[in-house]
């Protein structure tokens, strides 16, 4: 009878070192996702500033062109649902455009705005978008559309940009 005492006692014995070792992966693996979600966190004009919006940049505003393009909604396996908007900016102008921030708003049938999604068109660290030039983006929005939202492509706003 003291043989399965001893058994028992070094199974037991076991089972908390285990589990030390299971607390520091999982440590290890948050630590890990933290730090990945700080490397691809999308990187704003300086540090964390948002570009400005002040008068020139207000007066160059209308040389930037938006063209809709296609929106589409999706859901993943946890329900998540996701809406993607696609389209194409253009610089008209005589200025290179080294940032840009937008608003996208949707409306609904009494044009009231129901969301308001802020994105990066064009990234500071990214390809500038020079004079004449078009680029075709598509943004992922990760805030679920109202039901009173009116099923129109959204008015995009400009609400920052760098020039040179």
């Amino acid at each position: 009878m003291a043989e399965p005492v001893e058994n028992n006692a070094e199974e037991r014995s076991g089972f908390p070192a285990a589990f030390a070792v299971g607390i520091v992966i999982m440590l290890v693996l948050a630590g890990g996702l933290v730090l990945l979600s700080r490397i691809t966190r999308p990187h704003l004009h300086g540090a964390g500033q948002k570009p400005p919006f002040g008068p020139a940049e207000q007066a160059y505003a209308p040389q930037i062109h938006f063209q809709p393009g296609e929106m589409s909604q999706s859901s993943n396996l946890l329900n998540q649902e996701f809406t993607y908007v696609a389209g194409t900016v253009t610089n008209v102008g005589s200025r290179t455009l080294r940032a840009l921030n937008v608003n996208f708003e949707f409306h609904d049938p009494f044009n009231q705005v129901v969301l308001r999604d802020a994105q990066i068109l064009i990234d500071p660290a990214g390809k500038p978008l020079g004079p004449g030039q078009s680029r075709t983006f598509q943004v992922t929005l990760g805030a679920h559309l109202p039901s009173e939202w009116n099923r129109a492509y959204p008015l995009i706003r400009i609400t920052g940009m760098v020039l040179e």
